[in-house]
């Protein structure tokens, strides 16, 4: 179904060796610069604001357009108009998807949706209101484009099926592009993902994405890399199938996507919706070279299922279906080793009665489950039969406002509710745990993109637990219409033909705000009592003494362990009260552990080190020439695998964070967030205990000078190791913000010396 395979150049659609390649008598010249032949060669290189791209180099990206939801939108533009933002100078679209049940916090959620409006008049930008659009369906129907870039404060910021590449970042990623700034990376490695054959009745676009998942993700086969959908199978997904595949590659922890562009799916694609301008036809050059090729056969692929905790725990769904004891036995094994909590006995052989896998929730929502090709077919799979009576709910999340029109118009709504389904507004919720979180002990399937075991509203530390299995709108529907039993849509009887997408433009002409490069320097923001500034943070002293105030030694850590989704979106523009939720769900003490070592530096400040940092560096036998600060930090074998949110890195910041310490960094948005906040992203192979004491020697000078090896001291009791902490490559910007202690420091500085 999936082969992975190493270096190959794709010469007259075929991918060869490089022996075959000369054996051709292809020039040498020609097969050296043969990596400049791919898509993403050519658009990356557009969009570059240095001279040459070689591979390996560095590149500084400006790109076409922005977006952020109004979880992330508040502390983005506070952070840029506190170093100095005086318009958007590319569209930036503020969207209102995550936070937009204004339930929790009192008026705090809309007093956010009534700054992103302000925003967007003062500075230029476009604004769409609450429960019109999820982040992504708006930015594929109204900014993408052929051979454009996109950056998005979302980790699922993908358009690669539209021509578009995109990136999710942090936050202050996209505060350096308000700032005319630019996205720093090396020129990244390319993986060709090539499709060839059809798919199966019953198959969607999320089995084919969780298969390529369960594939690529274990081995890191592409992380950080651009992966590249080439071959003839492609001509065989509709539009949508590829945007729901496309939208899942974040889950592969690549660094973007992006697919051959046709003149049928693509181009009527962007002719329904007004934008013909905007396609081009998009393709490698006649010879190009990939570092990885994965093969993907569509006819072979059938349905899947990634069973908790991850996306890519993936098994075919008949499998599970037809011996449930073996495998749900071996998954409930496992993820109790990984909650390693005593107080929880997870449980999902419960789920087995009369030999049948009962589900409790079904869902089929977002960017990658609420498209109109999904939603028709499960309507047709349920039309004239019922979900039942029992325990089994469904509940189905259009994508946008147009989506939901069109639905209604072709009667796929109508078949849902009267199955007894439930058909909401866009909201992106079910995929961060802010809408219908399932009952605890229960089983969802959702055709949505994770399922984390602190995502989907599960608080492991509050011995509550729920398991979210992510399936394909089509087995969902079938499992529905079969009352909850677990079942597959594969060879199930219904009309699969998509009618055409009517897109009614004028639904978004009469809501959404459209401000591009049309700011009013004198509109007023908008203040409601949550949204505060960030707090000051110090510069990196001369040494650095880190107390760890939480070890974590799972295989992988995720951002929604560092800082949760869900109940915490109220206070994503409160800093500090934000921060209160920092580890909540994982390490319920490393709150008051970090705001007493935070306790411990303002006593440094005011009257010299407390007793144990002095002691510590007594038995070190260490004499620190310079400055020296205190800090907690975090140690995980590898952190950050998931959402690019920045407040995984924030929170620990202003609790008085200086560093991570890791084996590797499982995404490279994670790491930087942690530079872009001013903290160190350390990597050793170290063992480490809780309450470690590691004193950085000259740690500020290192930084400066460009080193990437740190002389350190571990005092554990009356012990005392000697180690070494190492940092990846640091551009000379990356440098200069972990030395001023993070991006808003910087850029103050930086106003400074251009006076």
């Amino acid at each position: 179904m999936i082969e992975l395979k190493d270096g190959r150049y794709l010469i007259d659609g075929r991918f060869v060796t490089l022996d075959e390649l000369k054996a051709r008598g292809i020039e040498s010249a020609a097969i050296e610069n043969a990596y400049k032949g791919t898509m993403a060669y050519a658009i990356l290189s557009s969009h570059n604001t240095l001279p040459v791209t070689e591979k390996g180099e560095q590149l500084k990206i400006k790109f076409d357009a922005m977006a952020s939801h109004d979880i992330t939108y508040v502390g983005i533009i506070q952070t840029a108009k506190a170093s100095g933002l005086e318009k958007f100078p590319i569209p930036y679209v503020l969207t209102n998807c995550h936070n937009s049940l204004c339930a929790v916090g009192g008026t705090i959620n809309e007093d956010d949706h009534v700054f992103g409006l302000s925003a967007a008049k003062k500075y230029g930008g476009i604004f769409v209101p609450p429960h019109q659009a999820v982040i992504h369906t708006y930015m594929r129907e109204c900014m993408s484009g052929c051979g454009k870039m996109i950056l998005g404060s979302d980790s699922h910021t993908r358009y690669g099926a539209l021509g578009t590449m995109a990136v999710g970042e942090g936050g202050p990623e996209l505060v350096k592009q308000l700032l005319n700034r630019t996205y720093d990376i090396k020129y990244p490695d390319v993986i060709a993902i090539h499709i060839t054959g059809a798919p199966r009745k019953g198959v969607g676009p999320q089995d084919v994405a969780l298969a390529i998942i369960g594939a690529v993700f274990k081995q890191g086969f592409v992380k950080n890399k651009v992966m590249e959908f080439v071959g003839e199978g492609i001509k065989n997904l509709p539009i949508e199938y590829r945007n729901g595949i496309d939208v899942m590659t974040t889950e592969t922890t690549c660094l973007s996507s992006i697919w051959t562009t046709d003149d049928v799916e693509v181009q009527n694609y962007y002719a329904v919706r007004g934008r013909l301008d905007e396609y081009r036809a998009i393709r490698p050059a006649a010879l190009a070279y990939y570092d990885g090729v994965v093969e993907v056969d569509l006819s072979d692929v059938v349905p899947q299922i990634a069973l908790p905790f991850h996306p890519s725990n993936v098994y075919n769904l008949q499998d599970v279906i037809d011996h449930p004891q073996d495998i749900l036995s071996s998954v409930e094994k496992e993820c109790n080793r990984l909650l390693n909590n005593n107080k929880i006995d997870f449980k999902l052989t419960d789920k087995i009665v009369g030999g049948k896998v009962m589900v409790e929730q079904g869902i089929i929502a977002g960017c990658a489950g609420g498209t109109y090709d999904n939603i028709i077919e499960a309507g047709r799979i349920l039309d004239g039969r019922s979900i039942g009576d029992g325990k089994f709910t469904l509940s189905v999340y259009p994508s946008s406002t147009p989506v939901y029109y069109d639905l209604l118009n072709k009667g796929a709504i109508a078949s849902l509710v009267r199955s007894g389904a439930n058909v909401k507004s866009a909201f992106c919720g079910p995929c961060f745990g802010a809408g219908d979180v399932p009952a605890n002990n229960a089983l969802s399937i959702r055709h949505t993109t994770r399922n984390f075991e602190s995502r989907e509203g599960s608080k492991p530390a509050n011995n509550q637990i729920a398991s979210v299995a992510l399936m394909d709108a089509r087995s969902i529907a079938a499992t529905a219409a079969n009352g909850g039993a677990l079942t597959s849509a594969l060879g199930w009887d219904y009309d699969n033909s998509i009618p055409q997408f009517a897109y009614d433009k004028s639904i978004y002409e009469r809501r959404v705000y459209d401000g591009a490069g049309k700011p009013d320097a004198d509109a007023k923001l908008e203040y409601g009592p949550n949204i505060c500034d960030w707090p000051q943070v110090i510069s990196l002293t001369d040494n650095v003494i880190v107390k760890l105030a939480a070890v974590i030694n799972d295989p992988v850590t995720t951002t929604d362990e560092l800082i949760p989704s869900g109940e915490t979106s109220s206070y994503r523009s409160n800093p500090l009260k934000l921060a209160e939720f920092a580890l909540s769900r994982k390490e319920p003490q490393y709150v008051g552990r970090a705001k007493k070592i935070y306790a411990d530096e303002l006593s440094r400040r005011d009257g010299g080190l407390p007793k144990e940092y002095a002691d510590a560096i007594n038995k070190a036998g260490v004499k620190l020439k310079g400055s020296v600060s205190i800090g907690s930090g975090v140690y995980a074998v590898k952190p950050g695998d998931g959402s690019a949110r920045e407040q995984a890195a924030s929170c620990q910041r202003v609790l008085g964070g200086v560093c991570n310490i890791a084996k590797e960094y499982a995404t490279k948005r994670y790491r930087s967030n942690l530079i872009n906040w001013g903290m160190l992203p350390f990597i050793s192979e170290e063992k480490y205990e809780l309450g470690d004491l590691i004193i950085v020697l000259d740690v500020k000078a290192g930084v400066d000078g460009g080193k990437s090896k740190f002389n350190a001291k571990i005092v554990r009791g009356d012990k005392v190791i000697d180690t070494v902490l190492s940092v990846d490559a640091l551009t000379d910007d990356e440098r200069d913000i972990i030395s001023e202690g993070c991006l808003i420091n910087y850029y103050k500085a930086q106003s400074q010396k251009n006076g």
